[in-house]
């Protein structure tokens, strides 16, 4: 029997948080670059009453982006996307994060934008660290939004020797996200389907505790004392946005990024966090 079909990349707590919310009664094709990461989520989820089935996907290559949405058309219409997918900038050179995190992003977006169903939906997660920067300007955000995709990683803005550090180059990739995310809602929107983005703050996850106990930690537990929220956030804080966007309550919401930061980066511009 055919099912709905959910694409949920990345096998981390965000994902999974998501997935759990929107997910049941449909089939769900949990890809991510470490296969021994997605059969842990798969295990979890299957043993809590859904439908999974986990695959080794790289993000950073468009032939394994295929072959993960070949799969998830045997099972039936591909109806939801969730993007959890992606690397920090303590795990990855400059390289490697404009690689996975803006170019891969990008194809995902257009390669699922070729089959999502009439009433489909995703949510791709951004960050907060793409509200960090300064304005870039109408032009470079125009060609973030619009290059081809396999042209995206020869503009001048994105040469590595035009980009300070890797927290710089996952700024730049996070806005980049966001403003393909601007694009590919008037191309899922000819097919009757939307995609929006989350940008979250500092979240509670496995990786996140690597981050507040390595040499950025500091920094870290100074952002969240300092937010207005005054502490972290959870997976399931960012899920229940995911939900309203991915339900019919969000049906005229596309196109759209959804800052989910507890007030950190209100801080970082008119606060405590000022730099």
């Amino acid at each position: 029997m055919k099912k709905q079909v959910m694409i949920l990349t990345g096998a981390g707590q965000i994902g999974m948080a998501i997935a759990r919310r929107m997910g049941y009664g449909m089939k769900l094709i949990i890809g991510d670059k470490r296969k021994e990461n997605a059969d842990a989520i798969s295990d979890i989820m299957n043993k809590a009453g859904y439908d999974t089935v986990p695959v080794e996907m790289d993000l950073s290559s468009r032939d394994s982006i295929r072959s993960l949405i070949d799969t998830a058309q045997q099972y039936g219409d591909i109806t939801m996307l969730v993007n959890a997918a992606g690397v920090s900038p303590s795990q990855a050179s400059i390289e490697t994060i404009l690689k996975v995190d803006l170019y891969g992003t990008a194809v995902l977006l257009e390669e699922v934008g070729k089959v999502i169903v009439e009433g489909g939906t995703g949510v791709t997660i951004s960050s907060q660290s793409g509200h960090r920067m300064p304005a870039l300007g109408a032009e470079i955000d125009e060609r973030l939004a619009m290059t081809p995709t396999e042209e995206l990683l020869t503009l001048d803005v994105l040469q590595p020797s035009n980009i300070r550090d890797t927290l710089h180059a996952y700024q730049l990739a996070k806005r980049c996200n966001v403003k393909r995310v601007m694009a590919e809602a008037v191309k899922w929107g000819e097919r009757g389907a939307r995609i929006n983005s989350i940008s979250p703050g500092i979240i509670v996850t496995p990786l996140a505790i690597d981050e507040f106990n390595g040499p950025r930690g500091d920094f870290y537990k100074n952002m969240f004392a300092k937010c207005p929220a005054g502490r972290p956030g959870t997976a399931d804080e960012v899920a229940n946005v995911a939900e309203l966007l991915m339900s019919n309550r969000g049906a005229f919401i596309t196109g759209a990024d959804f800052l989910v930061d507890g007030g950190a980066t209100a801080s970082y511009f008119y606060g405590p966090l000022r730099p």
